[in-house]
């Protein structure tokens, strides 16, 4: 496995602005995909954003236009940039890794998740 670190989420009021942060720690050679996931309450987790190391990226319809990923490959972190936050993005955030090469072997991962509340 291979150990992420999110930072960034709060509580926020509509309309303003978070960061969200993730860095995949240890000796990685390349991470193909990075992206975000979030899951609110009683909902199923649902896929956010991703961005291929290519520079493919891919966005869920709700944020589209107000989120935006960036990743910086030699500091193996992934962020969100998220704007005109909105109620129902309330929701914890969560990093994820796919076909990590490392030393060991290749691998995938969930970060332990950020909180995002948004709230008048």
């Amino acid at each position: 496995q291979v150990p992420l670190v999110e930072s960034g989420g709060g509580l926020v009021r509509p309309g303003e602005s978070l960061t969200l942060s993730c860095v995949a720690s240890g000796t990685i050679f390349s991470i193909a995909v990075m992206g975000w996931y979030r899951q609110a309450p009683g909902k199923r987790r649902e896929l956010v954003a991703t961005l291929h190391k290519l520079g493919r990226s891919n966005y869920a319809d709700a944020v589209k236009g107000r989120f935006t990923i960036s990743r910086d490959n030699d500091k193996n972190t992934v962020y969100l940039q998220m704007n005109d936050l909105k109620p129902e993005d309330t929701a914890v955030y969560y990093c994820n890794t796919e076909r990590v090469a490392t030393e060991e072997g290749v691998f995938s991962s969930w970060g332990k998740g950020t909180l995002v509340a948004v709230s008048a």
